[in-house]
């Protein structure tokens, strides 16, 4: 079958310098194909939304959104936008990284050693705080959210339905429906309030936890069911599954997932700085620097 059958490009939607090459991921909204530009030889990635959602404004916008976020972001553990060839994108070009995503590597094993786990959260943390300074939320950090490279690094993508403060963090308000993957989203999201900052560190706790254990709070049941816990309750605590998880870390994942957003960690900075320090006290005898790689 052809890329082009199962895709909405038609003629002049992408420039003839990209030459589509295979496709490597399906999503709800889109497809990301593997491509060359044929003006510099080298591989770039292209996401195109499925052809029953192409013309729709909702799409529309988050294309747009992910075009203008991506222009204005410069980090090493962030997804590189390059830049449209035209005003009305239908598509978003980023840098090709060779290499998995986290969700296909935690797949791959039932858990990942503490150190592992600290890690990426420690990588994942530095790309957030990098987004959070620019008045970015990301609203939907998970694992298949977070690419590994063959080095190891990890890179933050897909900023579909990211937003931009306006003029402060805290000053962000979500449609009343879900934002975000159901496992991954905040309480504040679930009841489509106001998301902010901390609402993306409840998403790295809950990726954190489940790097640790090998599955999320509540899983096992059906999405609403355990959405409803998620209101109701607090997280159980991680060490109940995995035994080998320190009274330390176990009060940081609890900070990061405590139902209501003012007790929780208020920044990913301060989640890093935690976790950083529990690494030279508890896990590695290795510079904290050296935390970056994964």
């Amino acid at each position: 079958m052809s890329l082009l059958t199962i895709t909405p490009i038609r003629s002049g939607h992408l420039p003839d310098r990209y030459r589509l090459d295979r496709l490597v991921a399906i999503g709800g909204m889109a497809s990301v194909f593997r491509a060359t530009d044929t003006r510099t030889g080298g591989p770039i990635a292209v996401k195109i939304p499925h052809p029953e959602k192409a013309g729709g404004r909702a799409v529309s916008n988050r294309l747009r959104y992910e075009n203008e976020i991506g222009a204005k972001l410069n980090h090493p553990g962030v997804v590189k936008v390059l830049p449209s060839d035209t005003a009305s994108p239908r598509y978003v070009l980023m840098e090709w990284i060779e290499g998995r995503l986290l969700r296909e590597i935690m797949n791959e094993q039932e858990k990942l050693s503490t150190e592992r786990a600290i890690r990426i959260a420690l990588a994942i943390c530095d790309a957030v705080e990098y987004i959070h300074d620019r008045g970015i939320i990301h609203c939907d950090l998970k694992p298949d959210n977070i690419m590994v490279d063959d080095a190891g690094n990890t890179k933050l993508i897909d900023f579909g339905i990211a937003d931009q403060a306006r003029g402060s963090l805290w000053k962000r308000i979500r449609p009343v429906k879900l934002a975000g993957t159901p496992d991954y989203a905040s309480p504040e999201q679930i009841k489509g309030r106001r998301c902010d900052a901390r609402s993306d560190v409840y998403s790295l706790g809950i990726m954190l936890f489940e790097m640790l254990t090998g599955e999320v709070p509540f899983s096992g049941l059906d999405p609403q069911t355990a959405m409803n816990l998620r209101l109701m309750v607090d997280a159980p605590p991680a060490s109940e599954i995995n035994p080998e998880i320190s009274p330390r870390l176990e009060a940081l994942l609890e900070r990061a997932l405590v139902r209501d957003a003012a007790n929780r960690y208020a920044s990913a900075r301060e989640f890093s700085s935690d976790l950083s320090e529990l690494v030279v006290e508890e896990i590695a005898p290795q510079p904290v620097e050296s935390l970056a790689g994964v």
